[in-house]
């Protein structure tokens, strides 16, 4: 198995936000726990926002996982600033259904904190939900820490 990571091209920046989109959605419904159709309007409020200007929307770093030489998933960050440190965000690791569970997602992980140290930045930020417990053992096992925990509950 060779996983590379490589800046995805503009032929296929709309299919990804497409796809992004519905994912978004799905998380937000499965482990942020929303409704779809407020779950639809920020998914596409967020988007909107974040890629204003398409896929030439300055700051944002979209690449695209390989395994040998086959598309199986993609990785979205951006650098941004917080009390004086800059950073990058990741907004999104994504691997096809098919790819999960073969070291893809952890091999991914380790390659982007390549990227992140070519373009001088020394820290990864993210956030995940409390129910998606499969991406928090993931980030846990790469040394990731717990920064914040945001918490609710339902009075019904």
């Amino acid at each position: 198995m060779s996983v590379a990571l490589r800046p995805m091209r503009e032929d296929e920046f709309l299919a990804w936000l497409d796809d992004a989109r519905a994912w978004y959605v799905q998380d937000l419904v499965e482990n942020g726990g929303m409704q779809t159709e407020p779950a639809q309007r920020k998914a596409e409020a967020d988007l909107a926002g974040a890629f204003a200007k398409g896929f030439s929307t300055p700051g944002n770093v979209l690449l695209v996982i390989e395994e040998d030489g086959i598309l199986v998933g993609s990785i979205w960050f951006a650098p941004r600033e917080q009390f004086g440190e800059t950073y990058a965000f990741l907004y999104a690791i994504k691997l096809d259904e098919a790819h999960r569970g073969r070291g893809l997602g952890r091999r991914a992980m380790q390659l982007l904190e390549g990227e992140v140290r070519a373009q001088g930045l020394d820290r990864i930020m993210l956030n995940v939900f409390g129910g998606n417990e499969q991406a928090r053992a993931l980030y846990r096992s790469l040394g990731y820490d717990v920064a914040a925990v945001h918490m609710s509950k339902a009075l019904g």
